[in-house]
C-alpha cells in the first residue's frame, strides 16, 4: 500500500539566468498588454456610454455616435480587441520561443 497523504512535489526543471529573464519579459509583456486592452474595453463599455449626449452629434455612417456603439460599434471594438491580443501575443511567443531554442543551441 502506497503512502499517498504525503506526496513531495516534483522540483521544477533548472533555468537558465537568460531563460527566467526571457519568461519576466514574456509575462511583463502579457500583463501590461492586457490591461492595456481592457482599459479600452472599459471606456468603450462605460466611458462611451456616460458620455453619450456629448458625442450625440458625431455621426458614423449616418447613424449617431453613442446608437453606433450600442448597435454594433462596442461589439467590433472587442472583435477588434481580441485579434490585437491574438497577433502581439503570437509575435511575444515567437520571441520567447527564440530565446528558448537560443538556450538550446547554447546547452549543446
Amino acid at each position: 500500500m502506497s503512502d499517498f497523504s504525503s506526496p513531495t512535489p516534483a522540483s521544477p526543471p533548472p533555468v537558465s539566468a537568460a531563460m527566467a529573464r526571457a519568461h519576466r519579459r514574456y509575462w511583463r509583456f502579457n500583463v501590461a498588454l492586457i490591461v492595456v486592452l481592457m482599459t479600452i474595453g472599459f471606456v468603450v463599455s462605460f466611458g462611451l456610454p456616460l458620455f453619450a449626449q456629448r458625442f450625440a452629434h458625431v455621426r458614423v455612417a449616418g447613424f449617431p455616435l453613442p446608437f453606433y456603439f450600442g448597435a454594433q460599434g462596442a461589439i467590433l471594438v472587442y472583435v477588434a480587441l481580441i485579434f490585437v491580443y491574438i497577433v502581439l501575443m503570437q509575435f511575444a511567443d515567437a520571441r520567447l520561443l527564440r530565446a528558448a531554442r537560443s538556450e538550446q543551441g547554447d546547452a549543446a
